[in-house]
């Protein structure tokens, strides 16, 4: 691609990240600053060894950022697994134009990276079904818009709607495959071609990650669920939007297991629109892990493509 989503428009580096952290948290100046991740909204950065600082790339991001700020300390405690709360919130300066916030240090490794057995990838998936059973609890839309006196977006990225996502997903199959990363699928082909003369699915919206794939979940040694990151896309969603999880993330017993847990059945029109959206996540992914070279997210992306639509 010319110019790539996760292109940068703002880099902190991290003497930027020291100088940034220690102008507004004095009790943080001269602490250690260390590198800890990059995607494509979100600078990254290891603080004193317990806070992770997160700086802005992309205006885009932004509302993300805001939103991050007002609803997740009123979210967090109301699920299961760990996931970040803005504690240090930096203001906008001459040095940089954008709000950033840092939170403690929720350990774990992503998913992507892990490279799991079976028995372990099992582990993970009861437990992030579980997570998601909790966050689409209807209850929680009013609970939080209360608490964190704010409104969330209705899926704003229209990631539930398969008219929308599966000629994306097509598109960036195509483009995989000009790159010889990924053979032709006619299957694939046909089934997101059907897919995108569908509607997305009626229903009533809950609390959504909104962004939910295989970087945004971190796993302990076990393959246990440690913690759930980058709340950026965080939204008023159907279920699918999150669920797709399941589809890319995971297939035969893991699946079901991650389903169980989840407690809620997943009717037909919905299963076909979390199929869809995980092979768009996972094509998109794909994509960008090749253009940075990393390897590991490369293949587990490539893997989620294929585990979409398998059983």
């Amino acid at each position: 691609m010319a110019s790539p989503l996760w292109a940068p428009e703002r880099v902190v580096t991290a003497d930027d990240a020291a100088e940034l952290v220690g102008e507004q948290f004095g009790e943080l100046r001269g602490a250690a600053v260390e590198p800890l991740a990059t995607g494509w909204d979100n600078t990254v950065y290891l603080v004193g060894g317990t806070w992770v600082f997160r700086f802005p790339r992309r205006a885009i991001a932004l509302p993300g950022v805001e939103r991050e700020i007002a609803v997740l300390p009123a979210l967090a405690p109301r699920l299961p697994l760990p996931i970040p709360v803005p504690e240090l919130v930096g203001r906008p300066s001459r040095r940089f134009p954008w709000p950033f916030w840092g939170g403690r240090l929720v350990p774990g490794a992503e998913l992507a990276e892990a490279e799991l057995s079976e028995a372990e990838r099992l582990n993970a998936a009861r437990d992030i079904g579980a997570f998601l059973g909790a966050l689409h609890d209807p209850r929680l839309v009013a609970a939080v818009d209360t608490a964190a006196d704010t409104d969330l977006p209705r899926d704003p990225m229209r990631r539930g709607d398969p008219g929308v996502r599966a000629p994306r997903a097509r598109q960036g199959l195509a483009q995989l495959g000009e790159q010889g990363l990924r053979a032709a699928d006619h299957g694939l082909d046909r089934f997101l071609a059907d897919a995108a003369r569908l509607a997305a699915p009626a229903g009533a919206d809950v609390v959504s990650h909104g962004d939910l794939h295989v970087r945004h979940v971190l796993v302990g040694g076990d393959g246990s669920a440690a913690g759930i990151i980058d709340w950026g896309d965080l939204c008023l969603a159907d279920p699918v939007v999150d669920l797709s999880l399941a589809y890319g993330g995971f297939a035969g017993p893991a699946r079901a297991a991650f389903l169980s847990a989840y407690g809620r059945p997943v009717d037909a029109e919905r299963e076909v629109a979390a199929r869809v959206l995980a092979v768009n996540l996972s094509v998109v992914l794909a994509a960008y892990a090749a253009d940075l070279g990393h390897a590991r997210l490369l293949t587990e992306s490539l893997a989620g493509i294929d585990r979409a639509l398998a059983d």
